[in-house]
């Protein structure tokens, strides 16, 4: 498998995590930043979830107090993993409602762009959806889904993963909000994702997760009041802070902590 130069953070007897207070300065200036930019972009619902988990501003939370609020609502948790697992490792994981958070965060000169996702990308950009029923469920089934396909399957499942979950837009009656944790997570992003700037043109699931190449699109928008199409905006180049560098190929064999592609 791939390796890493990132190296995950293990707990104490206890289960506590220790990190250095440059890292908890690290945390909070991510989330200070990112939440001065959410109101009016973010879907309500991943808003809603960010409220019920209530995530410190000034240090890393420990996974314990994110699994009290998602075992409270969805019945879901997180479990530590190094920054790279394998396919088979995050299907299982999902299958079984625990969702893989990396504990390590990037360092002050990473700011804007890592090589792979953090616990900021993990937690902040992806946990306040698990709290959501409809959206728990549905990464539920994608990992059980997931653990019954084939490697060629994989591919594809990778691919909706990344185009929904990871860069997803959805049209709701306030208008066009963001809910894939790699905007959520990236300020440039968030920005771009609703700018002017991105292509847009009609989406179809299959016909884009079967066809797309290795050049991803920067975000997916979901119509979810019915089969209408969605659209899709245009491939940009670095994707900021969100999980950078996790491209979809023909053979993939090892994911992110959230399911990018390695």
């Amino acid at each position: 498998m791939k390796t890493t130069h990132y190296v995950a953070r293990e707990p104490d007897a206890q289960g506590h995590i220790h990190y250095p207070d440059a890292e908890h300065a690290v945390w909070q200036t991510l989330v200070e930043r990112q939440l001065k930019l959410l109101e009016g972009r973010a879907c309500q619902e991943y808003l809603d979830g960010l409220d019920q988990l209530a995530l410190p501003r000034e240090r890393i939370p420990q996974l314990g107090e994110i699994n009290r609020v998602l075992a409270a609502t969805t019945g879901w948790q997180v479990e530590r993993v190094p920054a790279l697992i394998p396919f088979q490792r995050f299907f299982e994981l999902l299958a079984s409602k625990r969702f893989p958070v990396a504990t390590f965060i990037r360092t002050p000169e990473e700011l804007d762009y890592l090589q792979e996702p953090d616990i900021f990308h993990e937690i902040f950009g992806h946990c306040p959806l698990l709290t959501n029923p409809w959206f728990a469920e549905f990464t539920h089934t994608y990992g059980q889904l997931g653990l019954a396909a084939s490697k060629e399957e994989r591919v594809y499942l990778a691919r909706l993963y990344w185009m929904t979950v990871e860069f997803g837009l959805v049209d709701t009656p306030a208008g066009r909000r963001i809910y894939g944790g790699g905007i959520l997570s990236s300020p440039k992003e968030t920005l771009y994702s609703l700018s002017s700037e991105p292509e847009q043109q009609a989406f179809d699931p299959l016909e884009r997760c079967a066809r797309v190449s290795h050049r991803h699109p920067a975000a997916t928008v979901l119509r979810p009041a019915g089969p209408a199409p969605a659209v899709r905006t245009g491939p940009r180049g670095h994707h900021g802070a969100g999980p950078a560098g996790h491209a979809p190929g023909p053979a993939p064999a090892e994911v992110s902590a959230e399911g990018g592609v390695g």
